[in-house]
């Protein structure tokens, strides 16, 4: 079988030769390959060497081939590189010594630089390419280079962003930012750098869509979330000090603002931070977080006066939607029950995919269920109705979720008894009008206890 396969071999590589023998090297389309006719012909035969060494494991042999290639055309062919690549890896898996592994480690990362050097431009395996996978091979082979890693991470995310109208590649991103979150939980970093990284990366997971970046997006704030630096304590301390050089800064009053929101602090700091921002740059996104701040210290009527402010010249309909989101939970924490039902019908209204709106109208619901006649205990059937809604429906929000399923089982555990609903005349599966509180006129199915 070897003996039919060497035959093979030598025959297609006689073609090669044969083809390669009426090529003219003189023609400026191999100019790549060399200073002349003999110098192209004998590199280009020297890169289909490299190929065969490489494939039979020859790696010494390999390896000069490469040499020779990288010295005097270095620009001639991606397939030198990628020979290359895969050459000094086998060498090193093929050692144990860890010397010569380093030296072998050494030269891959070696290639991707010569490579960079000469092919930083091209469309498709340019700049982004390949120092993406430079940053990968040194997190496998090299995992202890810590600020070199991030050096090459940086350079990667850059390259990527110019590619891309100054959007950076998604799960680079996310791989940088994790082993950035990684590099601080072992103090080889302050918590400013995770922050400022944090603050100039997030923007582009704005907006999206599919499920493969919402996943990448949801691992990038888990890192963050994680990592220790986002501390309330961490992030006053950094912009105590900026805010004090620059206290008028809108963009760096924003920053302040965002990413303590984000870490719901609730400190006066904090406060007076958001205060200071929303005198200068009102907004809804600024009374939401001034409201959630507010809220967390049962402060409800500051929280509902910026959301009313906000509220009452916001014109977008995804703005508004927010703004009543957080008017009807503050409503119904307050036992205001009345607004806390007209502010879900009004996020109804707006997006009827917003689970919010079921899982305040549901508890809604549940406070008029306020007697022991069936036409209040019925009003259990429409909360329990709403609760599944936003149960479905809120998928992006585990907590919430957890605690509107919690309501549909004690809101089924109220549901009236068989015998009640016989004396009412009423049958399990039969559709039923509630005529009281705010469910009235809300129809829905008889079910039992």
């Amino acid at each position: 079988m070897k003996s039919v396969k060497l035959i093979l071999m030598m025959a297609f590589a006689a073609i090669g030769f044969t083809a390669m023998a009426q090529v003219n090297y003189d023609d400026p389309k191999y100019a790549k390959w060399g200073a002349n006719a003999e110098e192209r012909k004998q590199n280009m035969l020297n890169r289909q060497y490299l190929g065969e060494a490489v494939d039979n494991r020859q790696l010494n042999v390999a390896a000069g081939y490469l040499q020779i290639l990288l010295e005097k055309c270095p620009a001639a062919s991606l397939n030198i590189y990628t020979d290359g690549a895969k050459l000094y890896k086998l060498k090193i898996n093929s050692t144990e010594d860890e010397k010569q592994k380093a030296i072998y480690i050494d030269s891959l990362l070696h290639i991707y630089d010569v490579r960079l050097a000469n092919y930083a431009d091209h469309s498709k395996y340019g700049a982004d390419y390949i120092l993406d996978r430079k940053v990968r091979e040194m997190l496998n082979y090299r995992p202890e280079d810590r600020s070199g890693i991030r050096k090459v991470f940086v350079e990667a995310l850059n390259a990527s962003a110019k590619k891309n109208d100054g959007k950076p590649n998604l799960e680079l991103a996310t791989l940088y930012f994790g082993n950035l979150c990684d590099d601080f939980k072992v103090d080889s970093i302050a918590a400013d750098l995770v922050i400022a990284e944090y603050d100039r990366l997030s923007p582009a997971f704005d907006g999206v869509e599919s499920e493969e970046d919402v996943e990448l997006k949801n691992q990038f704030e888990s890192a963050f979330g994680t990592s220790g630096a986002a501390s309330c304590e961490n992030l006053e301390a950094l912009f105590s000090k900026k805010l004090e050089a620059a206290p008028e800064d809108e963009a760096l009053l924003n920053q302040a603002v965002t990413l303590m929101s984000r870490a719901n602090c609730d400190s006066d700091f904090f406060f007076q931070t958001a205060e200071k921002f929303y005198s200068i740059k009102p907004s809804s996104e600024t009374a939401l977080f001034l409201a959630q701040g507010f809220q967390n210290r049962n402060e409800f009527d500051k929280a509902m006066k910026y959301l009313e402010e906000a509220l009452a010249v916001e014109k977008e309909p995804a703005e508004r939607e927010k703004l009543y989101v957080r008017i009807g939970l503050i409503s119904f924490q307050t036992k205001k029950y009345d607004a806390a039902a007209a502010a879900a019908k009004e996020i109804k209204n707006i997006n009827p995919e917003n689970g919010y709106a079921y899982f305040i109208l549901g508890q809604c619901y549940a406070t008029s269920a306020n007697c022991a006649e069936i036409k209040c205990q019925a009003c259990y059937w429409a909360a329990y109705d709403m609760m599944s809604q936003a149960v479905s429906l809120l998928t992006n929000e585990p907590n919430i979720q957890e605690s509107a399923q919690k309501m549909m089982q004690s809101f089924r555990a109220a549901f009236p008894t068989k015998e009640e609903c016989f004396f009412a005349e009423l049958q399990a599966g039969a559709r039923y009008t509630i005529t009281h509180g705010y469910a009235s006129g809300v129809s829905t199915t008889v079910r039992y206890r």
